[in-house]
């Protein structure tokens, strides 16, 4: 495998994490965003996927051996995630085609596969947790296996290797992004401080009091890289979370030790962040002017409703690991630590105060 990357979503969580890895182990990277923010070391490639002709100019220069893929576009139905994120896939390794390079292409999808879309969220007949990638698909309509048969098939046509990945939550810096409970929770934790509002869980009782997990961005770049570097992981799928399980009811006090707050107590009834955010944005501003805080705009930093749909869940979650463990990805991360650092971040960029 030669080594040179074309990292798609390079603005967002996971991207940024798997240029940032890329980089430090000597690959030459390209980040393709809408809008690519300047990251050290990584060669910016400005396209948007839902326009196929536009991304063919955008990559006409380009040959990648290892492509990593992990951006979607929100729509307002399933059908329409299906629609756009499908052709957003095929769009990007149709325009790919022509240098002939790509050996491998790393998908990053996500627990939905087994638990369905959000408009299906944790309903009907489930798998049994903890989650093991031989289970399936669900009988239901569902983007990211969309965007899986587009990997399929371009890796059919083409002739390159393949391999899908499935994180939990995933937790990391990047602004802007539509699903991120590590900077939702820091700035909610932050304005619970500002007002003396309670630091109050918002989900239901089975997350409270059930196992969970979550993966460290850095953790799925890792993942990433191992599964493109090592042929016996070729056209595979596999989780990827942090290896560790916990309950919300002990990583809540851990949270809020961390900002020097007290967690409330849980009484069982479910408050979304939503609901309790959402006259913030001006009291956030005011924080963001006194502190000298680099994004007065709260709707950048967090997400209340995507926190609401993992935190309200009405079913334990839990992930098996044990398939990349046998085939040597060995990696652990404790998940109170990938917060705790995410909140230093957080703090030594100036975007919590």
């Amino acid at each position: 495998m030669a080594r040179t990357a074309l990292v798609v979503g390079t603005s967002g969580i996971v991207g940024s994490a798997t240029a940032a890895l890329l980089i430090e182990q000597g690959w030459t990277v390209h980040g393709l965003a809408r809008r690519p923010s300047a990251q050290p070391g990584v060669h910016p490639v400005a396209a948007d996927l839902s326009d196929a002709a536009g991304t063919a100019a955008a990559l006409k220069d380009l040959a990648p051996d290892a492509v990593f893929v992990s951006t979607w576009s929100r729509q307002a139905t399933e059908a329409e995630n299906i629609r756009v994120n499908g052709a957003m896939v095929r769009n990007l390794l149709d325009g790919l085609r022509p240098a002939k390079s790509v050996r491998h292409v790393a998908l990053v999808t996500g627990l939905k596969h087994y638990l369905g879309p959000f408009e299906a969220y944790g309903k009907g007949v489930l798998p049994q947790t903890p989650f093991r990638e031989e289970q399936g698909r669900l009988e239901v309509e569902n983007f990211y296996y969309a965007q899986e048969d587009e990997v399929f098939a371009a890796a059919e046509r083409d002739g390159f290797s393949w391999s899908v990945h499935r994180p939990h939550t995933v937790i990391g810096k990047a602004v802007g992004n539509a699903m991120n409970m590590g900077t939702t929770l820091a700035a909610y934790a932050t304005l619970c401080r500002e007002t003396g509002r309670p630091f109050r869980f918002p989900g239901s009782a089975a997350q409270w009091n059930g196992l969970t997990d979550m993966t460290d961005a850095r953790q799925l770049a890792a993942q990433l890289v191992w599964a493109t570097t090592t042929p016996e992981a070729a056209n595979q799928d596999f989780n990827i979370v942090n290896g560790d399980v916990f309950r919300w009811s002990w990583m809540w006090s851990r949270i809020a030790e961390w900002f020097g707050i007290e967690a409330a107590p849980f009484d069982g009834t479910v408050v979304p962040l939503e609901e309790q955010m959402a006259d913030d944005a001006v009291v956030w501003q005011r924080i963001a002017e006194r502190e000298g805080l680099v994004e007065v705009d709260l709707t950048r930093l967090a997400s209340p409703w995507h926190t609401d749909a993992d935190l309200g869940r009405p079913i334990e979650v839990v992930t098996d690991m044990g398939k990349s463990r046998r085939m040597g990805f060995t990696r652990y991360q404790p998940t109170d630590d990938a917060f705790f650092d995410l909140f230093a971040q957080l703090r030594a960029d100036r975007l919590i105060p």
